[in-house]
């Protein structure tokens, strides 16, 4: 796969997100994908949050809303999606999940003993955003072909211990040219990392806002 990795065990996970702290040596990119704007948009976005968001933390936090969000230099692997579509596309994923789990609230996972939405929370979760974007038709098959990954698209993983993480496809490629690199925060801070394979594929997705 092209890394090294040292593998740290993150405590608490309470926003449903990932419970490994990876360091990875990144070799260059051997180059990138033809984009499309809409996805071009959204990456641009993404990859702004590098050197911004510099931690993981997944605690609870009461957030405005529509538009609440953590401090942007804290936040976990769903802050960099939802981030990534309300700065490029001006798409508020805390509005259109909530609304959703309002309306149909029996359709979501009933993991954290909830009885109704909660938009400081629900959003964040990778589950709730899984089920969301099924139900918009967004859902494209999973495949351990690295190029079936195209810009933009939107990637679940299952870490150890069952813990959900989830990713957006960039449009660089990782040193082989065999898959591209994807943007994420699975413990250190937003990053840009060849890691699409390397956790068990869960979800993948197509939502262009």
């Amino acid at each position: 796969m092209g890394i090294s990795r040292r593998v740290f065990l993150v405590l608490g996970a309470t926003a449903g997100s990932a419970c490994v702290l990876p360091i990875i040596n990144q070799r260059a990119a051997a180059g990138t994908l033809a984009t499309e704007p809409w996805a071009e948009k959204l990456i641009t976005a993404a990859r702004s949050q590098i050197g911004v968001t510099l931690l993981y933390d997944p605690s609870y936090t009461r957030i405005p809303y529509p538009g609440g969000d953590v401090p942007r230099f804290r936040g976990v692997c769903t802050d960099v999606i939802v981030r990534a579509y309300r700065d490029a596309l001006n798409v508020d994923l805390q509005r259109l999940v909530h609304e959703d789990m309002s309306r149909s609230f029996s359709a979501y996972p009933k993991t954290w003993g909830l009885t109704h939405a909660d938009s400081n929370i629900d959003h964040r979760r990778v589950p709730n955003l899984r089920v969301f974007l099924k139900r918009l038709k967004a859902e494209l098959p999973v495949s351990d072909t690295g190029l079936d990954y195209q810009p933009g698209d939107i990637v679940t993983q299952k870490l150890p211990g069952n813990k959900p993480h989830i990713m957006l496809v960039s449009n660089v490629l990782n040193s082989d040219g065999s898959r591209p690199l994807v943007i994420h925060n699975i413990g250190w801070g937003a990053r840009m990392e060849d890691v699409l394979f390397a956790y068990e594929v869960t979800g993948h997705y197509r939502f262009e806002g």
